[in-house]
Parts: structure tokens; C-alpha cells; sequence
């Protein structure tokens, strides 16, 4: 739960201080080239890790291996989940200030709203970690 509302408030961080003028806004938007070859990544690892992220546990070796070693799985997976949708959040909100292209703010926005789904509660856990699918 600490890692879920860590990496959403470092996203806060990011943006409080973009917003602010603490860091500086824009810095690469002239920069056309990088900002495509990083555009077109982004979309890629966004939208593949939303994907992925949202089904992880529904793979039979990974759901299987939940079954079998609940919670020591469960930290793992569960981590490996958080770090796949979260990581690519804060990627993308550095990248749209840096940039200042909103398709990087649209990414973020995507993978913010699958954290819903993947909330680390307890009763989730314990569903994940049941033998029933």
C-alpha cells in the first residue's frame, strides 16, 4: 500500500513542481526528434503495461504461484504489478513537462486510471491468493 500511494504522490511531486516554476518547463520542447522516438516508446510501454499490468495475475504460472505461496507471491507479483502501471505514470509526467506535449499528460492519465482497478486492499489479496479464478 506504502509503494501505491508513494508513486502517485512522487506524480504530485512532479507536478506541484513543474507548476510551480521550481524546475524549469519545456526544457526539450524544441527538440522534435527526441521528442517523437520518445512519444512513440512511451505509447508503446504505456499502453503494453496498462495491458499487463491489469492482467498479470491472470496468468496461469503467476496465479498458480499466488495460490501456492500466498503472501510470499503476493508481495512479489504484487510489487512487479505496481511497478509495471506506476513506473510509466511518473515517466510519462516528467516527459509531458519536460516536452510540454500532451500525449505524455494522455499516458499519464491512462495509467492513473487503471491504478483503481489493481488497489492493494485485503480483500483483494485474499481473492487473488484463492484457489477460485
Amino acid at each position: 500500500m506504502a509503494f501505491y500511494i508513494a508513486q502517485i504522490a512522487l506524480a504530485l511531486v512532479v507536478v506541484v513542481l513543474f507548476e510551480l516554476d521550481v524546475l524549469p518547463v519545456g526544457v526539450m520542447a524544441d527538440d522534435k526528434q527526441s521528442d517523437f522516438i520518445f512519444t512513440a516508446l512511451m505509447e508503446i510501454v504505456s499502453l503494453g503495461a496498462a495491458f499487463l499490468g491489469l492482467r498479470l495475475f491472470k496468468f496461469k504460472a503467476i496465479h498458480d504461484d499466488l495460490v501456492k505461496r500466498q503472501e510470499k507471491a503476493m508481495w512479489k507479483w504484487g510489487m512487479a504489478r505496481l511497478i509495471i502501471l506506476e513506473a510509466p505514470m511518473v515517466i510519462d509526467t516528467l516527459l509531458y513537462y519536460i516536452y510540454m506535449n500532451t500525449t505524455y499528460g494522455y499516458l499519464a492519465i491512462i495509467m492513473l486510471l487503471t491504478l483503481p482497478f489493481v488497489f492493494p486492499s485485503e480483500n483483494r489479496c485474499i481473492a487473488e491468493t484463492s484457489e477460485e479464478d
